[in-house]
C-alpha cells in the first residue's frame, strides 16, 4: 500500500447536511426535561445576553437562565435558529425573549445590539460570549481566508462584545459581568490551531481586563469546555467522533447542560468573588489526552493514545 502524500493538503470537513449522519446534542424535548440543582428564582430580575444562542451550549444556557427567572436576550447570525430558542423558552417558561440577528464581527452591529438590550430591559447584568466556530484542518493547510474567519469571529468578535458592554457599564456607572466560552488550550489543540490561537487570546485578554475593569465593578471570567456533544459535531468526521470520549479519564462526553449550569452559577450571586478565572469543564481531559478533531494521524496512533 502506498503511503499518503504528506505534501498534499488533507480534507477533513464532512458535509454538514448529510442525512446519513446521526443527530447530535440535546434536542428540544430532551433539553426541556433537564433538571437543575438551582432554585427556580436564582436569576430573578437578572438580565443576561447570550451570543450564539440558536443552538448548542448557547441555547441550553438561554433556556436555563429563563427557567431561573432571568430576562434573556439572545443573538446569533441565524434568525430562524434564534426564533427556535425563543419558542422553546416561551413554551416551557412563559417568558418572552429579546432576539436580534447579529454578526459579532461587525463592531457597529455589536454596538447596536448592546444598546437595544439596554433599551429593552433597562440594563444588562451578564454578557455570555458563546458565539464562535472553527473547522478541523492541519494548520499548515489553512487558507488565509479560513484563518481570518476563525480569528475574526472567536477573538475579534468576542472583543467587540466585551468592550461595548464594558463601555456601557462604565458610562452608566453600573457593575457588570462577562463570561467568555473558550476552550482548554493549555496543551494546544492539534488540527484546530486557529481556534486555539483565538481562544488563548480571549483567555489572557479576559485575565487582563478583569484587573483593568475591576474599578468599574466589572468581572470577567472564562469557561473552557472539553468534549461537549452538540450540533457542532457535524463539522467533524465520524472516525474522529468515535474517539472523542477517549480523550478524558472519565471516558465520556459532556453535554450542553453541563456548560449551561456552569454559566448559571457564574451569573449568580454565589460567584460574586470570582474574577479573572478559567473554569475547565472537560472530564479531566487536561490531565489525560488530546482530542484529534479530524482523526488521529497514523504517526501518533500508539497503544494507549486517545
Amino acid at each position: 500500500m502506498n503511503a499518503p502524500n504528506m505534501n498534499q493538503p488533507r480534507v477533513f470537513r464532512p458535509e454538514p447536511g448529510d442525512p446519513g449522519r446521526p443527530r447530535r446534542g440535546l434536542d428540544d424535548e430532551t433539553l426541556a426535561q433537564q433538571t437543575s440543582v438551582f432554585r427556580e428564582d436564582l436569576l430573578e430580575g437578572h438580565t443576561i445576553l447570550i451570543s450564539g444562542a440558536g443552538s448548542g451550549m448557547g441555547k441550553a444556557a438561554a433556556f436555563l437562565a429563563a427557567r431561573l427567572g432571568a430576562n434573556v436576550a439572545i443573538c446569533g447570525r441565524d434568525s430562524a435558529k434564534l426564533d427556535g430558542t425563543a419558542s422553546l423558552i416561551r413554551e416551557h417558561t412563559g417568558r418572552e425573549v429579546f432576539c436580534q440577528s447579529t454578526n459579532i464581527r461587525d463592531a457597529d452591529a455589536v454596538e447596536n445590539l448592546i444598546g437595544r438590550v439596554h433599551e429593552h430591559f433597562g440594563g444588562l447584568d451578564t454578557l455570555v460570549n458563546n458565539a464562535g466556530g472553527q473547522f478541523p484542518q492541519d494548520a499548515i493547510d489553512f487558507t488565509r481566508k479560513g484563518w481570518l474567519a476563525v480569528i475574526d469571529t472567536n477573538l475579534n468578535g468576542t472583543w467587540w462584545m466585551m468592550q461595548e458592554a464594558a463601555r456601557r457599564w462604565r458610562a452608566d456607572g453600573k457593575p457588570g459581568h462577562i463570561i467568555n466560552i473558550v476552550a482548554n488550550v493549555e496543551r494546544g489543540m492539534p488540527q484546530a490551531a486557529h481556534t486555539c490561537a483565538a481562544r488563548a487570546g480571549v483567555i489572557y485578554l479576559s485575565k487582563t481586563v478583569a484587573t483593568e475593569w475591576a474599578p468599574f465593578g466589572i468581572r470577567v471570567n472564562c469557561i473552557g469546555p472539553g468534549v461537549i456533544e452538540t450540533e457542532g459535531f457535524r463539522m467533524y468526521p465520524e472516525e474522529a467522533l468515535a474517539r472523542f470520549h477517549k480523550a478524558n479519564p472519565m471516558k465520556m462526553r459532556g453535554n450542553a447542560w453541563d456548560v449551561a449550569e456552569a454559566i448559571a452559577y457564574l451569573a449568580s450571586p454565589a460567584a460574586r468573588f470570582i474574577n479573572g478565572d478559567l473554569m475547565i469543564i472537560d472530564g479531566g481531559q487536561a490531565q489525560w489526552g488530546v482530542v484529534w478533531p479530524a482523526g488521529m494521524p497514523d504517526y501518533f496512533a500508539e497503544d494507549g493514545a486517545a
